[in-house]
């Protein structure tokens, strides 16, 4: 009789970051082999793995704020640097700007450009089976009227039936200091998911037409029009990005 290892979810999370030995890694492996599903799971973490190294890597290098050498000895506070570089988007179960104190009451916040932010949570929430989102698509007026609400910007949620997708619901997400994003998920009936990034237009960033940017391997279509800008994530083909892009913008701008 064979043996069919069980998998916690310490195995996955090991599993992920190399820390299994041999054999229990082929005995992961084995199990995953028969279960798919899991196996686009663990995918899915490595892919989060590999987009927050691309993220945040370099401040490994970066020297130590002269403020955090002055409140603690060097050591603790490069170690501390380096927390908050690797945890910035990921606070309180979602994603978040990892803030540093010194004794004063100066702040430093580690951001990135909004095309990162809306990969970063591209990938982080579509690997949720249970909780994608904060809000269903059953409750889609309340969704819409809350996130408007927070923007402070009339939002619409695009539809894209047309191309297989259809909307999952949506959830609420910290953009840049000018204020917070929204997150709307769409989802085939293979389970292919899309995002759609919303966010307060940053400080300093131009309107532009759509255009391609690559984050880790995710292909993302963004604009930014008006006071806002948008992200979409998740559809490898780009003529087609295009076409969904073509269809958010012009609901957007309802």
């Amino acid at each position: 009789m064979t043996h069919t290892p069980t998998l916690s979810e310490d195995d996955i999370q090991a599993y992920v970051d190399g820390r299994l030995s041999a054999s229990r890694h082929s005995e992961v492996d084995a199990y995953l082999d028969n279960n798919p599903a899991e196996r686009e799971r663990i995918r899915a973490y490595q892919d989060q793995n590999a987009l927050l190294h691309g993220l945040f890597d370099h401040v490994l290098d970066e020297p130590t704020p002269e403020h955090l050498v002055n409140v603690t000895t060097l050591k603790p506070a490069r170690k501390l640097y380096r927390v908050a570089a690797v945890m910035a988007y990921v606070i309180i179960g979602g994603i978040s700007g990892y803030v540093l104190h010194g004794n004063d009451t100066k702040t430093v916040i580690v951001q990135a450009p909004f095309t990162e932010r809306a990969a970063l949570a591209h990938v982080v929430y579509t690997a949720e089976m249970l909780h994608p989102v904060e809000v269903g698509a059953d409750q889609e007026p309340h969704l819409v009227q809350w996130l408007s609400k927070r923007l402070g910007h009339p939002l619409h949620t695009p539809e894209l039936n047309k191309f297989g997708y259809q909307l999952v619901g949506g959830r609420l997400l910290p953009g840049d200091s000018s204020g917070a994003a929204a997150q709307f998920m769409y989802q085939t009936h293979t389970g292919a998911r899309l995002t759609l990034y919303v966010s307060v237009k940053d400080k300093g960033t131009a309107q532009t037409a759509f255009r391609i940017d690559e984050q880790d391997g995710q292909q993302v279509m963004y604009w930014v029009d008006d006071n806002l800008s948008f992200a979409l994530v998740g559809e490898k083909d780009r003529n087609r990005l295009l076409d969904i892009a073509r269809v958010a913008y012009q609901a957007m701008s309802f």
